[in-house]
């Protein structure tokens, strides 16, 4: 007999959590594209069970959705194809309709990165005299230094920190745990907040490394408007978030020469592909250099 969406749907989320030990969102965002392509599915006569879906059914369904942003629909076509490996492992279908399933191409888009300048700029524009300046700079310079994601700052440890061998424990996307080094100015600022941190009145979240000015942990969009209030005050026009700066630290380690793999270990990507982004920043960054400082990118640019 066969199963229905709701029961298919049940124990691909299961899998997701798991065998993928994705996190709850990720989890969501591939349900929700399933759940689509049930909707599709059950508006048809008669309606198709997952079992029963083919290529056409598929192409179809696209049509259906109508989506024009290329993105969306790749992310889409993403979360479907999953849905039916896990099918296909789990010998529930004999033939993966999404084989001949094509994402459509949307161009690769390029982070926005800043320079040394600018991230100086930021750091120079934080006022040490207020009573969050130097948690704020040790932020700053721990998201520039160990390139960590938003998520893994705020929920950053006092035990992930070990000063004595100068690196820190970091927990990313599926628990997964990796080690970062830590650079000479980021242990120094860290050490700096650790000692005004204990001025706190009270602490809720003991382990917790950065703290809001009630002992909490902070929330994602603290993060962001300290970030948004240090680039008016620092005058930077450009759209900076906490990952602006992970984009950063691994921009500026490539355009140094670091080994990809190195920064793909530190960085926390699955894939090397993921990664690999940072190698055409880092061509663009050399074109540039040319038609700055070549002579005969000079004399193209005087002619013209």
């Amino acid at each position: 007999m066969k199963e229905n969406w709701t029961d298919c749907i049940g124990e691909f989320r299961n899998y997701l959590k798991i065998e993928r030990s994705l996190s709850e969102n990720s989890i969501m965002a591939y349900l929700l594209d399933v759940n689509k392509l049930q909707e599709y599915c059950e508006t048809l006569s008669p309606a198709i069970m997952p079992q029963d879906v083919t290529f056409n059914h598929l192409s179809a369904f696209i049509k259906w959705l109508n989506i024009e942003n290329p993105r969306t629909q790749s992310r889409l076509v993403s979360g479907v194809r999953s849905f039916y490996r896990y099918m296909a492992l789990e010998g529930k279908i004999s033939e993966n309709p999404t084989s001949l399933l094509e994402s459509p191409r949307s161009g690769t888009r390029l982070p926005d990165v800043l320079s040394v300048e600018e991230i100086d700029r930021i750091i120079s524009a934080i006022d040490l005299s207020k009573p969050e300046g130097q948690r704020n700079k040790a932020i700053i310079e721990t998201l520039y230094g160990c390139g960590l994601r938003v998520s893994e700052l705020i929920n950053l440890r006092m035990t992930d920190i070990h000063f004595n061998n100068e690196y820190i424990t970091v927990t990313g996307k599926g628990d997964k745990q990796r080690l970062i080094p830590l650079n000479e100015n980021t242990i120094k600022q860290i050490r700096y907040y650790k000692e005004d941190r204990t001025r706190l009145k009270t602490i809720v979240d003991q382990n917790i490394l950065f703290l809001n000015r009630r002992g909490k942990r902070l929330s994602r969009v603290m993060i962001y408007t300290i970030i948004h209030d240090l680039c008016q005050v620092a005058g930077i026009r450009k759209k900076v978030s906490p990952h602006t700066f992970r984009h950063s630290f691994a921009t500026h380690l490539v355009q140094a020469g670091a080994d990809l793999r190195a920064v793909q270990e530190m960085l926390g990507h699955e894939s090397i592909l993921t990664t690999e982004v940072y190698t055409h920043i880092d061509r663009i960054y050399l074109k540039e250099t040319i038609g700055l400082y070549h002579p005969r990118a000079g004399a193209g640019r005087g002619e013209k």
